[in-house]
């Protein structure tokens, strides 16, 4: 059965597929290197393609041309061609990456959270005071799906 559902589609209990837009924006999203680049882009603006390689040490120059082309694919960057020897490749962020500027937001004062929990310096976070004198101890950063 799960051969035969479309791409973006999801299971549900009673084995029925239903349509659903945030499995296909997570699977592109869970790619290596993929939340990453948009980082950068989203951080820096336009870069260039050796720019791009060097803000990511370890990845592949081959794996950064895939995803690059995934994203520009998806429409979250526009690559600009200058024809000079080589040519100059710039990724330029569009607006859809602009609309997930408060969610990189979000994720790197999450991960500088978390970072701080895993170092024992949870306290000293600037994030947290905030939070705490707003819902107190029990807050809880991420609410319940479901009740």
């Amino acid at each position: 059965m799960a051969s035969s559902m479309k791409k973006g589609m999801i299971r549900v209990p009673g084995d029925i597929a239903v349509e659903c837009g945030i499995s296909e924006l997570l699977e592109m999203l869970t790619r290596p290197w993929t939340l990453y680049l948009l980082f950068r882009l989203s951080q820096n603006g336009p870069m260039r393609f050796g720019l791009l390689r060097r803000a990511a040490p370890g990845i592949s120059a081959r794996v950064l041309t895939v995803r690059l082309r995934m994203l520009e694919e998806r429409g979250f960057v526009e690559r600009s061609v200058r024809a000079t020897k080589p040519p100059e490749v710039t990724y330029i962020p569009t607006h859809r990456l602009k609309d997930m500027e408060k969610l990189m937001r979000e994720l790197l004062v999450l991960s500088d959270k978390w970072q701080a929990e895993d170092s024992g310096k949870l306290e000293e976070h600037p994030s947290i005071a905030p939070s705490k004198a707003r819902y107190g101890e029990t807050h809880r950063l991420i609410p319940p799906l479901f009740g």
